[in-house]
């Protein structure tokens, strides 16, 4: 598909020679870009009322070879069109000048990425997940930009736990420093988005030489990548073309910390206690609270 024709521009060249039920999934697709890019052909069609083979029978329709090749031409498509000051006035469009539409419109978004993340976490993904955290031998935590704070809070978590973790947050040459600690039996946990940067690249080739497990958290770059990780937890930053939110990466990390303690319980527990020890030490009094 050439980059000057849009999506939108392509549905309204075939919409006539669609069937009535192709018509309904390709405006399904127009006004629910972020939805196509992480959830599958029958989550879809459920949403929309339709059968999976619909829903893969109208992507090709309008021209692609399947869902692989249409959520590519998507988020290369956002990538390109969609700054963060694109972003942000595309939300303020939709928020108008009621300062009180802001909160209603927030929760609204925050609201439908929860109840995404419930949908396309799996407890077979979720529980993959808590096994390669709980057996590796030292969890790595790239993010950069917003995500670096994600990937902190995690690794600060992780560590409250027992759980020997290190964040990477740094881009550049400066991130070569975080990469030579590599070794084999670690997990590499991977917040990323929008496109493959350089940063990403040579953090999944030196993972590949170390023989590193990997989870990608994406909602826009699993298809692409999953031939290069192990898991990929699809989680969305709100909505794909309104300002970035995280709510559904805090909540899905809270959980993975909730799995984690479940997991191991006396190891957690005894780590906390090792903690608050060491507070009341520092505080000159009794610290009551395990986490703070």
């Amino acid at each position: 598909m050439e980059s000057s024709i849009t999506f939108a521009d392509r549905l309204k060249a075939c919409l006539d020679q669609l069937s009535p039920a192709e018509q309904r999934v390709g405006r399904f697709f127009l006004e629910n870009r972020e939805e196509v890019l992480i959830a599958s052909a029958s989550a879809l069609a459920e949403q929309i009322g339709t059968s999976d083979a619909t829903v893969v029978r109208t992507t090709k329709a309008l021209g692609f070879s399947g869902m692989e090749e249409f959520r590519r031409t998507l988020v290369q498509e956002l990538r390109e069109n969609l700054s963060p000051a694109g972003r942000v006035a595309r939300t303020l469009q939709e928020v108008g000048d009621d300062l009180g539409s802001a909160l209603n419109v927030t929760l609204d978004i925050h609201q439908k990425s929860l109840e995404d993340l419930r949908r396309d976490i799996t407890s077979n993904h979720f529980r993959k997940a808590i096994k390669y955290i709980v057996s590796a031998r030292r969890v790595f935590i790239f993010g950069i930009g917003p995500s670096s704070a994600m990937a902190n809070y995690f690794m600060v978590q992780l560590e409250r736990f027992g759980i020997d973790a290190q964040s990477l947050t740094q881009t550049g040459l400066l991130l070569a420093d975080g990469l030579q600690k590599f070794k084999e039996g670690d997990l590499l946990m991977i917040f990323a988005y929008g496109r493959v940067y350089r940063e990403l690249t040579v953090l999944l080739d030196m993972a590949d030489q170390c023989n590193l497990t990997k989870i990608l958290f994406s909602d826009t770059l699993g298809t692409r990548l999953r031939n290069r990780v192990d898991l990929v937890l699809p989680v969305a930053r709100g909505r794909a073309d309104m300002l970035s939110m995280h709510t559904a990466t805090l909540a899905l990390i809270e959980a993975l910390l909730v799995g984690v303690a479940t997991d191991r319980p006396e190891e957690t527990l005894a780590s906390l206690k090792a903690l608050n020890k060491a507070r009341t030490a520092l505080a000159g009094k009794t610290m009551d609270l395990l986490t703070r």
